[in-house]
């Protein structure tokens, strides 16, 4: 007998053994999605990773129930990549299964009730009460129900209690109903049958036929216009989408169609289609062509990778880098190999790939969180069958089936959304990639023009290969950056709520002349909190230890981690005051304030609450680009990468809000941040001017900004860095305990520092303390950092000390009820 390791999607450290039934022998095949019981009446889809003919020494193990498919859904250089990140990222395999492996792709078990079949409800009366005869009088007719729909039936809140007596007197059967998640999205389509389509003498006599039925002779003439079947009989077999056949151009009699249909002169079948279309234009475009500085660039990238494997793209904000990035995938393309596209954020795709598809046509897919799961599913089977030979995508595209992969593009490299947070593996998009490429012998090029510390330190140790692009393409320039001091403009008195004289001035000016602009204010809401203007006291989110932020739309307050919403006090629960007004600027309020001082401007806004709804990013994106807005108001998401030819204006409200905060990464991000969203300016033509409002305009990341100056800003940041051992010279862990009493908390973080510094050392660790934010959902959080050499030490030493810690702290009686998640190279 043969058995399987299979991987399930449940957080414990192993696969497990199942038995392959004789029948299956031949068909299992490593990769395949196999269905499993798991544990007591649970069926989960698991990957089977391993076949070998050794029978586990301490149990039976269960036989596999099903194979899922023919061809294996995933490839063993898949398994091995979830293992590495199992391995690096301190998680378990079957975390990463759950994240890798799209939901469609999984199976939906979900409870049914079933009446039993040796019971017999009119010989049983006596023993029903009225509620379990209606339930079983229902499941007579239906034969099985959903669980979920028994309490409709009965019209109980819970059913639980009937349910089980039921069970317990042998009336029904509790059973598991399992369902495939994805399916094939098909379209009705319509064809003349056989006899006609090849035969134009039948079709003549058809013509005579139909003389006197006039509907049925247009349909049969606008078929023959859309499908030339006389030219070309072999176009017969593809027919017509039934629905464009009735209703584009000049509308059909449905009735008619179906009458054609019965008779025998049209037939219908049906064709699995794609759930997404991408528009390409008529006529494929080549690739753009190059300035002499792009020329040059591409030339040192493709020497560089040919010398490092990887290398870093280090172009300022409108220098062309993606036109470098598109004769890099061309020549992919045209070697018959696979290329990946990385993007930081959904916000991104839609731009990039109507300018990509234009180039790369039906060889390019979308891979990102906001596709429903069949979506999802087509373009895993697309790359899978080789139909896709780019895909753009977010980190998730990782996960993908590759199979000829020789490139990998991450764009705005720098970018933090490519950090995974939860849940678990919280893994490093960027470095991911890196492991990727290495498993594949693929090359990876990270382009920025704001490089992460980490890879511009490697590029500078020459690790990496580097190649800069100093210019912007055509002959745009570089944005004018002026500082203006909002304390001493508040002093004249030259500040309207939040906006200088000098911003609102500009604006005007601006979309006068038909411009556009863009505002950067990295909080949503309207307001971040209101306050008691008597007591000051400020209304927090009872689950969670921040201030409710308020949101003026809806006139609510709401919590931004754990959704708490509240309506908004008229009286003050202090102090009885009516006195409650709001603090602070967000998206909603910058918006708000614009419309009324300047009256003319059409404003719209990209955030979080503005792009819940699948394609409300696009749509944004699209009024913007098509000038049906006037000023785009906007937190991150304004910053990244979008590229917008008529914006001359950016205005930055609040800049010093990035600097304040106590993390080593935060001038970084604050120099990233704001020499992003100031690229966003003049990146055609006339050059564009930004506007920052700091109430500190000595402070020397400002100028540095200013100035454009990445390389005097990265070598002071790396000197601190080393000076207080942070990455790139260190590796950092970081541990977060939680429970949902504060005492237990900050016990059981004290143990577990206490455990690691005896083995790692003191030096090593950094807490226990408490976050900023110390109570999250109900929980108290406390933090520990590790800090561990990058050379001379043993990494997985290390980590098997961390693991064993925290499995000796949930042995400990007193510590059943604490968490601790693990996150490797925290963001």
């Amino acid at each position: 007998m043969k058995f399987a390791e299979v991987i399930l999607p449940v957080p414990i450290p192993k696969s497990f053994c199942y038995s392959i039934p004789p029948m299956m022998d031949v068909a299992i095949v490593v990769g395949h999605r196999v269905l499993v019981e798991f544990g007591n009446r649970k069926m989960y889809t698991g990957i089977v990773s391993e076949i070998h003919d050794k029978h586990p020494d301490k149990y039976e193990p269960k036989p596999i129930l099903e194979v899922l498919e023919v061809e294996p859904s995933v490839n063993p250089s898949q398994i091995k990549l979830w293992k590495w990140i199992a391995d690096y990222y301190m998680c378990t395999i079957g975390e990463v299964l759950n994240v890798a492996l799209p939901s469609g792709l999984k199976l939906s078990s979900q409870s049914y009730i079933q009446l039993h079949p040796h019971f017999i409800i009119q010989e049983n009366l006596e023993i029903l009460n009225d509620r379990e005869f209606t339930l079983l009088s229902h499941l007579e007719k239906e034969q099985t129900i959903p669980y979920t729909q028994v309490g409709n039936i009965i019209q109980l809140k819970s059913p639980y209690k009937t349910i089980k007596d039921l069970i317990a007197k042998e009336a029904i059967l509790l059973i598991e109903q399992i369902k495939e998640k994805y399916k094939p999205k098909m379209e009705k389509r319509i064809r003349l049958t056989e006899q006609y389509a090849e035969n134009p003498e039948s079709l003549d006599q058809l013509f005579e036929q139909l003389g006197k039925k006039a509907k049925q002779e247009d349909a049969l003439l606008k078929y023959l216009t859309l499908v030339p079947v006389h030219e070309d009989h072999l176009s017969n077999y593809h027919g017509v989408a039934k629905k464009d056949f009735i209703h584009s151009g000049r509308a059909l009699s449905p009735s008619s169609v179906g009458t054609m249909t019965k008779n025998g002169i049209f037939e219908e079948f049906e064709r699995q289609i794609p759930r997404y279309e991408l528009t390409a234009s008529d006529k494929m475009q080549p690739t753009p062509q190059l300035s002499d500085a792009q020329n040059e660039c591409l030339h040192k990238t493709i020497k560089g990778l040919e010398e490092k494997n990887v290398c870093l793209l280090h172009g300022v904000t409108g220098s062309g880098k993606t036109e470098i990035y598109l004769q890099l995938i061309q020549g992919v393309i045209q070697n018959g190999e696979q290329a990946l596209f990385m993007i930081p954020e959904i916000a991104l795709t839609s731009q990039l790939v109507r300018r990509l598809k234009v180039y790369f046509g039906d060889v390019l897919g979308i891979y990102h969180s906001k596709f429903s799961d069949n979506e999802r599913v087509e373009t895993w089977k697309g790359v899978q069958e080789g139909r896709f030979q780019v895909v753009v995508g977010t980190r998730s595209s990782l996960f993908l089936p590759f199979s000829d992969l020789s490139l990998i593009i991450v764009d705005e490299e720098h970018d933090s959304s490519y950090k995974a947070h939860d849940p678990a593996p919280r893994y490093q998009g960027r470095d991911l990639a890196l492991v990727l490429a290495h498993f594949h012998h693929a090359k990876v090029v990270l382009g920025s023009a704001t490089p992460s510390l980490e890879s511009f330190y490697l590029a500078a140790k020459q690790k990496y290969a580097y190649a800069g692009l100093s210019e912007r393409y055509g002959d745009a320039q570089l944005p004018e950056i002026k500082i203006i001091d909002i304390k001493s403009k508040r002093k004249q008195k030259k500040m309207k709520d939040d906006f200088s004289d000098d911003l609102l001035q500009t604006l005007h000016q601006t979309t006068e002349e038909g411009h556009q602009a863009i505002l950067f204010q990295n909080r949503r809401g309207y307001s971040p909190y209101v306050t008691c203007n008597v007591c000051s006291w400020v209304p927090t989110c009872p689950s969670c230890n921040v201030n409710l932020t308020y949101h003026i739309y809806k006139n609510e307050l709401r919590c931004h981690y754990c959704g708490h919403k509240e309506h908004v006090p008229n009286t003050c629960v202090s102090c009885g005051s009516t006195e409650i007004k709001t603090v602070g600027l967000g998206t909603q309020k910058v918006e708000e304030g614009l419309k009324d001082y300047l009256t003319d401007l059409r404003v719209g806004r990209l955030d979080l609450d503005t792009t819940r709804r699948k394609h409300s990013y696009e749509q944004i994106l699209i009024d913007f680009e098509h000038g049906h807005i006037d000023v785009l108001v906007g937190t991150q998401m304004v910053t990244k990468g979008l590229d917008f030819s008529n914006v001359r204006v950016v205005g930055i409200l609040d800049a010093d809000r990035l600097l304040y905060f106590p993390d080593f990464r935060a001038h970084e991000r604050a120099f990233q941040l704001l020499t992003q969203v100031s690229g966003r300016a003049g990146r055609r033509g006339e050059k564009g001017t930004v506007i920052l409002q700091t109430t500190t305009p000595n402070e020397t990341l400002f100028a540095k900004v200013a100035r454009h100056d990445y390389r005097n800003f990265y070598r002071k940041e790396i000197a601190e860095r080393q000076q207080y051992h942070y990455p790139p010279f260190t590796r950092l862990i970081k541990l977060t305990i939680r429970s949902e009493k504060q005492e237990l908390t900050k016990e059981s973080a004290q143990w577990l520092g206490n455990r690691l510094v005896n083995w790692l050392g003191r030096k090593r660790i950094l807490g226990p303390q408490e976050p900023n934010i110390n109570k999250i959902r109900n929980y108290f959080l406390s933090e520990i950092l590790i800090k561990l050499e990058r050379e001379n030490f043993d990494l997985k030493k290390a980590k098997n000390y961390i693991h064993h810690a925290i499995l000796q702290l949930k042995e400990e009686k007193n510590f059943k009820r604490v968490w601790v998640t693990i996150d490797v190279d925290p963001n």
